[in-house]
């Protein structure tokens, strides 16, 4: 929690100082308002037999006092506010910038709801124990230690008692943090599945209502909830015994405290200004041990949002290009693999990809075909290091990809996955995704290569026509046609389409692999399909088979020599002739 508040308090550092120092006025204005009420007591009423004057001054000067503590209280209250904002806000910008510098295996390590879960309910968690920690954690020790002082001043007697109840105080909260942690963290992790299950719920929904399984999604929802709960009270229940034992102490320390110091106000040995005094100053000190008692369970339940920051703050990215050359430029759109073998991870004990050594010039179109799990998607990120080969080299331009910066790399390369997103805006917005640049003629010229334009023009925006989130307002075909016009405004020098026209009729997906082949001359095009139309008028056909490449050729040399080649375009002719 420290190492987070030393790191991004910095743009608040202003507000973050000024809201201690506020609050140090207003622990020394309270702290001064005893000993006025004292000399009322004592010197007025007692010594000076009732002087109204002294008394008038006297009270004139507590009401002074209150209104500078309060006056302090709430700058110290406005300034912490300012600064737990800036704090929450500088986290939450580091972990969105973390992320974005994740690769996909590192993504796979977190989930969008936990992703979610940690910018949105852990920050405000953070911001809470922030507060406290700014004022309360600042407030409690100082006004602690001023009524400390007052207190042994006053009577060091019974000053002693409180020397015992610390210590008890002490180990019981200490206690208490290493129980409640762990449960804490068990909380948040049911949170994360309440929300993965809402998440899924709601982008489903569609198909909820197509199953008429609103009751099945009901009940799923309602054990997530139970779950949260749950966790809550087990975790909660450790805590909550916090105030009655740290109440208890003190109430015993309050009790011996007024047994002692009547006996000694009868007896003389103490005035009753002085026992007054001295009690006021007791009930500081109990209230800032009471604060420190919250702030520390406030701490308590935060130290999990801690945790789950850090974990994103902290999560090394699997492919970085901290000391690749700035300068290096991708030449040509020539692709080669050079023994490539990859697994999505270390601790995998069987290679997704086994022994790829593959050419391809540039200007070339290359066909990928193969069986559903046969590689194909994973073969193609390892052009752009989405991810990283495990062995061997992937060059691109002549050149190791991991030697140039990623951005130099990318900007290179377009792709249209499966899983493209569309995002909220409108079309022209969202093919400037591919150039912020581009002028509205070349994202028509775009859209027509795709065979977008015509449907874009039926609608009534036309291109100022807002998709909604994820593209919600157009259909599957339409989607991927305007996602190949994104990637074709990138000019890049390599494109890869990823089963980018499987939602679209035959003959429109004719018309787009005619379009591509006049508009994309001189780019080094891969085509990833499952219907051999999309990829017959390749310069060459990869066939792959369980990670591997099973073979190469071109049309007529496939049909010649591969069975399963043969196979699968006969089968394909055949439905498409009925």
């Amino acid at each position: 929690m420290f190492d987070l508040l030393r790191k991004y308090t910095k743009d608040g550092l202003s507000a973050a100082i000024l809201g201690p120092v506020f609050t140090v006025f207003e622990v020394i204005f309270d702290a001064l308002i005893p000993l006025v009420m004292k000399d009322i007591i004592d010197t007025g009423i007692y010594e000076l037999n009732g002087d109204m004057n002294y008394i008038v001054k006297k009270g004139i000067l507590m009401v002074l006092l209150a209104l500078a503590a309060a006056v302090a209280g709430a700058l110290s209250g406005l300034f912490a506010s300012i600064s737990s904002t800036r704090f929450v806000k500088n986290i939450r910008r580091a972990m969105f910038e973390k992320i974005q510098t994740y690769s996909f295996e590192n993504i796979e390590k977190y989930p969008v709801p936990t992703v979610v879960m940690r910018l949105t309910t852990d920050m405000r968690m953070l911001r809470m124990a922030y507060v406290s920690i700014v004022r309360m954690l600042i407030r409690a020790p100082f006004n602690l230690l001023i009524s400390a002082y007052f207190v042994f001043r006053i009577s060091r007697n019974l000053s002693m008692i409180f020397l015992f109840a610390v210590p008890i105080l002490g180990v019981g909260l200490i206690m208490i943090y290493v129980k409640a942690h762990p449960r804490f963290r068990q909380m948040m992790l049911k949170f994360d599945a309440l929300d993965a299950n809402l998440e899924e719920n709601i982008e489903g929904i569609r198909v909820v209502k197509t199953f008429v399984r609103e009751e099945h999604e009901k009940e799923k929802f309602e054990r997530s909830s139970a779950d949260v709960m749950k966790a809550q009270r087990f975790a909660e229940r450790i805590v909550i015994v916090d105030r009655p034992f740290f109440e208890l102490v003190m109430y015993i320390c309050m009790i011996l405290i007024a047994w002692i110091g009547g006996r000694n106000v009868i007896s003389q040995t103490m005035t009753t200004g002085d026992f007054l005094a001295f009690l006021s100053y007791v009930r500081a000190i109990l209230f800032a041990l009471l604060m420190i008692s919250n702030v520390f369970l406030q701490v308590v339940m935060a130290q999990a949002s801690v945790d789950r920051a850090n974990e994103l703050l902290y999560e090394e990215p699997s492919v970085t290009d901290t000391d690749n050359d700035p300068d290096l430029e991708v030449k040509d759109g020539s692709i080669e693999f050079r023994n490539v073998s990859f697994k999505y991870s270390s601790e995998a004990e069987k290679n997704v990809l086994s022994d790829i050594d593959l050419k391809i010039w540039p200007g070339e179109l290359i066909g990928i075909l193969g069986p559903t799990g046969s590689s194909k998607t994973t073969l193609v990120q390892l052009i752009p290091r989405l991810y990283d080969a495990s062995e061997g080299e992937v060059l691109v331009g002549g050149v190791n990809v991991k030697e140039y910066k990623l951005d130099k790399l990318r900007d290179a390369v377009a792709m249209v996955l499966q899983k493209n997103t569309l995002f909220s805006g409108t079309i022209e917005e969202n093919m400037k995704w591919g150039n912020p640049e581009a002028s509205h003629e070349q994202i028509v010229e775009a859209c027509k290569y795709a065979q977008a334009d015509d449907f874009i023009m039926q609608m009534p925006k036309k291109y100022e026509t807002d998709l909604g989130q994820g593209g919600v307002n157009v259909s599957g075909g339409q989607k991927q046609r305007l996602r190949i016009a994104r990637a074709l405004l990138k000019h890049p020098k390599i494109i890869i389409l990823d089963d980018s026209t499987s939602a679209v009729d035959t003959d429109t997906d004719h018309r787009i692999q005619l379009a591509l082949k006049e508009k994309l001359g001189g780019m080094t095009t891969i085509i990833i399909a499952q219907r051999v139309a999309s990829v017959k008028e390749a310069d060459r056909i990869i066939i792959m088979d369980n990670g591997k490449i099973a073979d190469i050729g071109n049309h007529e040399e496939l049909l010649k020599r591969n069975e399963v080649y043969r196979d699968l375009y006969n089968t394909q002719m055949e439905g498409a002739m009925e």
